[in-house]
């Protein structure tokens, strides 16, 4: 996976409830782990802007509702720093749900925009997106 090119915060705590911005089917979720997450022992995990979750599905279709996907976070309230001095925040926390772990959309399109970082990490997701930032 490549790194991000940008100093970047991890504002969204488990449990932390986020938009689900594709057409996947669901609208709602709550993060329940951060895949391949690294902290210090003792210390609860916390996603940022490109990482890769586990969401729960709290409200959306309802044979969703209930069970657990894999998703990257593609939008944060939380503002971030990119390597040119800008600093780059959006409207909500929103996520995008995958089909497998090599980066495959479960969606066919993402509703809103998504930052360019996401772009370089997830090249998959990038091709769905209406707007990059």
């Amino acid at each position: 996976m490549k790194a991000i090119s940008s100093f970047r915060s991890r504002p969204l705590n488990l449990g932390a409830e986020i938009v689900i911005s594709d057409n996947s089917g669901g609208k709602i979720g709550r993060i329940t782990s951060v895949v391949k997450g690294k902290t210090t022992k003792g210390r609860q995990q916390s996603a940022g802007l490109g990482d890769h979750v586990k969401i729960s599905i709290r409200a959306g279709v309802p044979e969703m509702a209930g069970q657990v996907f894999d998703a990257v976070i593609i939008r944060q309230k939380k503002e971030f720093r990119r390597k040119t001095g800008e600093r780059i925040a959006f409207e909500d926390n929103a996520c995008a749900i995958l089909k497998d772990d090599n980066g495959n959309p479960k969606g066919t399109q993402i509703k809103g925009p998504i930052a360019k970082e996401i772009a370089e990490r997830w090249p998959l997701l990038s091709k769905i997106a209406s707007t990059l930032v």
